[in-house]
Parts: structure tokens; sequence; C-alpha cells
């Protein structure tokens, strides 16, 4: 079992400090042979896991999973491969008998790998300039005189500080937003150049 950093940390230490490794066993409740271990250990940071696919079943089939898992980024995302359709396909149309398990993990492999390759889907950076604000009704669960009841949200935003303001209204019509919006309005002490609407 693999022990805490911050004893592996103390154990260096105090070894450096020169404590014997029996006296730092017994202060930090350890194994001398943990001790001897971690005091010994030139380089702390976790290994890689190594690779052990060599001679996998799916290895002759891999090109075409690859192929099948590339083509499925032109696609929208609930029509694309899951990992029990490549292996039910791998199946149905080659001479493939490995496990559920071995697809499995070379699907995780492949789309780790691939993971900071772009789809075609674009996404845009959202940024907000100071002074926006975003508006929206939501509800709430609020207790009202002893009773708890769903309460009508109103919802200010101001992304660029990461601001947020909710007021309790009545409801969700054009006259409950304009008194919500002035009561935020005097909150902050100012209108925004820019409110924009969900």
């Amino acid at each position: 079992m693999a022990i805490p950093m911050p004893i592996v940390q103390d154990i260096r230490r105090l070894d450096r400090q020169g404590m014997s490794r029996a006296q730092i066993a017994r202060r930090l409740h350890v194994d001398r042979g943990t001790v001897a271990k971690y005091a010994d250990m030139e380089d702390c940071s976790p290994k890689p896991k190594a690779d052990r696919r060599y001679g996998s079943k799916i290895d002759p089939y891999a090109h075409l999973v690859d192929e099948w898992l590339e083509a499925d980024r032109l696609l929208p995302r609930k029509q694309r491969h899951t990992i029990r359709r490549v292996h039910d396909r791998l199946l149905a149309e080659t001479d493939y008998d490995g496990e559920y398990s071995t697809t499995m993990r070379y699907v995780h492999r492949w789309r780790e790998a691939n993971r900071g390759v772009p789809d075609r889907e674009g996404y845009v950076r959202l940024e907000w300039a100071a002074g926006s604000m975003q508006v929206d009704f939501g509800m709430a669960r609020a207790r009202i005189a002893g009773e708890m009841a769903d309460v009508h949200c109103l919802v200010a935003s101001l992304p660029y500080s990461n601001m947020r303001l909710c007021v309790a209204l009545p409801g969700e019509n054009a006259e409950c937003l304009c008194h919500g919006l002035m009561l935020v309005f005097e909150h902050i002490g100012g209108v925004p150049p820019v409110i924009v609407m969900d």
C-alpha cells in the first residue's frame, strides 16, 4: 500500500538530517523497510504505466478501429461509436475473438491519445467585457413563514468579475423583471452598458 506523500517527504527530510532509520520508523509509525525504500529512492515522481499490450488480439484490427473512431469526429456525439458498438462491430464484421475489456482498453488509449486533436465542431472562447451583465429567471426552494415554497428568482451575473446577484420575486413577468433589475442596479450602483437576457 502506498503511503501519503507528506510521510514520504518527512522520511526523506529526517534521513537527510541524519536521524537513524529505526528512529524515523518509530517516529512516523511506519515499517523500517518503508523508511529504507523512500530514503534511498532517487526519484519519487510516479512512474508511467507500462504498455503491456504487446501481442494483443486487437492489434490486427487496430487500423479498422482507428478508421471508425476517426470517422466519428465528423458525426454528432450521439451518433458516435460507443465502446460496446466498436466491440460488437469487430465481432460481427471480422474474425476478432478478443474480450470486451481488450477493446475497451484500446478505445480508451485511442481517445486519450487523440484528446487534444480538435473535432470538426468549432468552439468559440466565451469572453465577457467588463460591465457586461447576464440576466435570467430561475426557481429556488425557500422557507417562507415556516413553509417550503417555490420562489421565482431573477439572477443577474457579471461574468467579468464573477459576481452574482439574486432577487426573489412573485413571478416571471415584465413587471417583476423591471422591479428586479431596479433592485440590482441600486445594489451595484449603476446600469451596465451591456445586458444579455437569457
